[in-house]
This record gives C-alpha cells, structure tokens and sequence, in this order.
C-alpha cells in the first residue's frame, strides 16, 4: 500500500472514532461531529460485520493512528511476540516508543504526522545525536532536545506547547520546557496508552 493522499478526515469516519489526524482540527471542527457513518454510498446502511471484519478494522485503526504501512506494523508485531510478556500490550508499547509519536505526545507536535515531519528534516537529536528517523525507539533515560535552539522559538512549535500545557501529557515522559527537552523516564506500559485500540483482535488477526 502506497501512500495514503486523500481525505483524512475519511479514515475517522472509515474507523468511527476520531484517529487525530488533522492536529487541533480534530477538536474544532471534527467531520465525525457532523456525519459519523462510514464514507461511501453502500455504507449507509450499518450492517452486521464478521470477526474477521472487526479484526481487520483494529489492524487498519492502529496503522492509521500511528500513520505506519503494513510491512513496518507486521515487523512490529513479530518483535512484539518475541519479547517476554503479552504480546498484544508489547505491540502497543513498540508503537508508543517510536521517536515522532514521543514528539506529539510531549506536545510538540500537534499531529503525529507534523511530528514525522519534524524528525524527519532532522529537527532533534537524541542524546546529543541527531536522528531523522521516526521510527527510532527510544529508550529508557533517553533525552530528545533541538539540534538549533532558534528552532524551538519557532511560533508554530511554540503555540502547539502552550495548547498542549493545559492536557494531560504521559506519565512516562516528561517535557522541560524551559530547555524543550523531552525526558524518557520509563517505558510505557497498557495503562499509559490512552488510543482506543483493542491489540487483542490484532493478535487474534494475525494468530491466524
């Protein structure tokens, strides 16, 4: 699957929940607010679906949340079932540490994929190294500052911090924002993660 260019307001109403694509749009003026059926003309009327159907629609959410393909989300899973544990929370875990989600959840970034953009024009660096990878995970005790500190005075990185101040951030990072430094204080576990995915229908999908 290429690159998704369309409508993302689509994939919300596609998955019926609000997957915050669009940043602060997805507050204010949500497309799902106003028309919460499915796009397209064959799905207006709701229609009992399969297992297997509600399996795929977890699989499809995940990937849409986190903005990731289904090569790179099979790897994921594959190293998720490999470590100690259970699987599906271990999947969830790997998604939440890669490096461009860490940068929306400190509020940085007002959507993942604005977050993406900003690792990828090697905004930051990790421990004193710059990285443009999004998908790097980071780990514990890992420290994520601005290559240039005129960057982080930039207006736009600026008013998505101060959105981002009166929201509860997650427990297992912290944001200075004093330096506009992201601290990895632990690894995230289940109840850090606050996106509505069910991992046991995607380990149950891909148990098949």
């Amino acid at each position: 699957m290429g690159k998704y260019l369309g409508p993302v307001c689509k994939l919300c109403r596609r998955e019926r929940t609000k997957l915050f694509l669009k940043g602060t749009r997805c507050i204010t003026k949500c497309a799902l607010d106003r028309r919460d059926t499915a796009p397209g003309e064959h799905n207006r009327r709701r229609t009992k679906q399969s297992g297997y159907a509600l399996q795929l629609r977890e699989k499809q959410k995940a990937k849409r949340i986190y903005g990731i393909y289904e090569r790179q989300f099979k790897n994921y899973f594959v190293k998720a079932a490999r470590m100690p544990g259970a699987t599906g929370e271990n999947l969830l875990s790997l998604l939440e540490r890669r490096l461009d989600n860490v940068i929306y959840l400190s509020g940085i970034g007002l959507s993942r994929n604005q977050a993406r953009q900003y690792v990828r024009h090697g905004m930051f660096k990790i421990n004193g190294r710059p990285t443009n990878i999004p998908s790097l995970l980071v780990k514990e005790g890992d420290v994520i500052s601005f290559k240039k500190e005129e960057t982080a005075k930039n207006s736009i990185i600026q008013s998505a911090v101060e959105l981002s101040k009166g929201k509860q951030t997650a427990e297992w990072l912290e944001l200075d924002t004093d330096k506009m430094a992201v601290t990895i204080n632990r690894l995230p576990v289940r109840q850090d993660i606050s996106t509505a995915i069910k991992e046991s229908m995607i380990v149950e999908l891909y148990s098949k």
